[in-house]
């Protein structure tokens, strides 16, 4: 991220510009920063310079700020000026997509991309909104401006950080910029100095306060959830093959940018008994890679009506585009399908088609955990190579693994293990799930409570007699996942 890197924005309008397009459709609702971006762009390379003029239909033609000398009479005045005019230049025309409904403005911007071919002279339709229509559609160079990237961002934060007399190093900034990339330039700047106002300073410390301005974003929703509270990767028990998969990556995500995009990670795939830690792997992984977590509930997609389901889940997949870099939580991705498939299965095959090309296409920002129990109800396709990095599966714990889950759940509580016969009762737990072993140990402790005693054996050991573990209530329906999953799937544990 240095001072004098291009960003993307201004080089994607300065490849448009230097291809001597002259009709250019850029969107973005963002006009200053697209105003900034074309005076960038204006500036040229090496000395090369242009005028830059900007047209709206309230404050008219403006020159360097101030009203131009000149003023045209209307938006069709303001075309006719654009042919004119002598010298090389870019004119920015504000919200005209408004008047490409009249025939005598279409005429005369098709007179302008003749007219302007190899003048030098630009004419850009800046808009909120895609309106182009049919008679253009060959002239015009259409452009949208994504969200600033980490140029521009840096570029902002240092702004800011000179402003506050704030000294800042360049990994400070960066952790700022990766907390602000999603938003808006405008709303980047808002963000920033709404932390400084609540911490009285601009240091890696308000990140969590950055990051609040995303959480607003997926709010609008409806049907995505911020998740506060990570695990550390030491809270999960066991899955040694997941965890080192995690931290090894961890490095290709942050390096990205610089990266072909088939090296980057995009997603991984988490499936196994229910309570065996699928949601907790999902919640580690936005700790390992220090980034904000945010899910998406599958049962609440197909709550909301068949009717609605493809629309809305849409919706929340492109809501996550704007909050990059972000982990995003499909949660119980099989669920839809269970629940509908028969009366429905024209919606399910567009929703999962849907999925799989938004998979390929997302942003390198947005990194996927999804989870399901039962994952031989989904498409074959959704989980070849390609779609997700890796499928991992989550098996019932082995001894050892029940003694560190054990010991984690007693830490957890403030109870030393040290003290307990925990090895025995791992031993005791035979098909246990990482769930049934945190349920045993807050009965011994409640258990502890109601006496009035600290946790010992006494209250640990009979605690045991109280669950019945899933693996023999369930066992066909357990004994079934296992086996699908045998050759199927990578196993997240190293077992011995």
């Amino acid at each position: 991220m240095t001072q004098e890197a291009e960003s993307k924005s201004l080089a994607a309008i300065r490849d448009v510009i230097d291809s001597a397009r002259p009709l250019i459709y850029l969107q973005s609702s963002e006009e200053d920063r697209a105003c900034a971006l074309l005076a960038q762009a204006a500036a040229g390379r090496g000395g090369a310079k242009m005028d830059l003029f900007v047209w709206s239909v309230t404050d008219g033609l403006q020159h360097g700020g101030r009203s131009a000398k000149a003023q045209p009479e209307g938006p069709r005045g303001m075309l006719d000026y654009v042919i004119v005019h002598e010298k090389p230049a870019i004119f920015v025309l504000k919200d005209f997509h408004e008047y490409l409904g009249d025939a005598e403005i279409r005429r005369r911007l098709r007179d302008i991309y003749a007219a302007c071919m190899n003048a030098g002279k630009f004419a850009v339709i800046l808009a909120p909104v895609r309106r182009i229509p049919e008679e253009l559609h060959r002239e015009v160079a259409y452009l949208t401006l994504p969200p600033p990237d980490v140029v521009e961002l840096g570029g902002l934060v240092r702004e800011e950080a000179e402003r506050l007399g704030a000294g800042l190093a360049e990994d400070q900034a960066y952790m700022l910029v990766r907390a602000l990339q999603g938003l808006t330039f405008n709303e980047a700047r808002h963000a920033i100095r709404r932390a400084v106002a609540v911490h009285g300073k601009l240091d890696p410390s308000v990140v969590p306060t950055l990051q609040e301005e995303k959480r607003l974003l997926v709010r609008k929703t409806g049907l995505i959830e911020y998740v506060p509270d990570t695990a550390p990767i030491e809270d999960v028990g066991g899955v040694e093959v997941l965890k080192k998969w995690l931290t090894e990556r961890r490095e290709l995500f942050y390096s990205r940018e610089s990266l072909s995009a088939e090296i980057v990670p995009k997603g991984l795939l988490l499936m196994g008994v229910s309570g065996c830690g699928k949601s907790l792997s999902a919640r580690s992984v936005a700790n390992v890679f220090e980034l904000p977590l945010y899910r998406i509930d599958m049962v609440r997609v197909f709550a909301e009506g068949l009717g609605r389901a493809e629309r809305l889940f849409a919706d929340a997949c492109r809501a996550m585009e704007e909050v990059a870099p972000a982990i995003i939580w499909f949660d119980e991705i099989e669920m839809g399908i269970s629940a509908h498939h028969q009366e429905s299965s024209g919606v399910l095959d567009r929703i999962f088609a849907f999925f799989l090309t938004w998979m390929q296409e997302k942003p390198l920002g947005l990194f996927v955990a999804a989870t399901a129990n039962r994952i031989d109800l989904l498409p074959a396709e959704m989980i070849r190579k390609g779609r997700f990095d890796q499928v991992f599966f989550l098996d019932l714990p082995d001894k050892d693994e029940r003694q560190q889950i054990f010991e984690i759940h007693l830490r957890k509580r403030g109870v030393d293990p040290a003290g307990l016969s925990v090895e025995l009762v791992a031993s005791r737990t035979d098909g246990w799930t990482g769930a049934e072993i945190e349920q045993c140990v807050v009965a011994a402790i409640i258990s502890a409570r109601l006496a009035n005693e600290p946790l010992t054996d006494k209250y640990l050991l009979p605690s045991l007699r109280q669950i019945v573990p899933l693996s023999k209530t369930m066992k066909e329906q357990v004994n079934h996942i296992r086996s699908w999953a045998f050759d199927r799937a990578v196993r997240a544990s190293a077992k011995k």
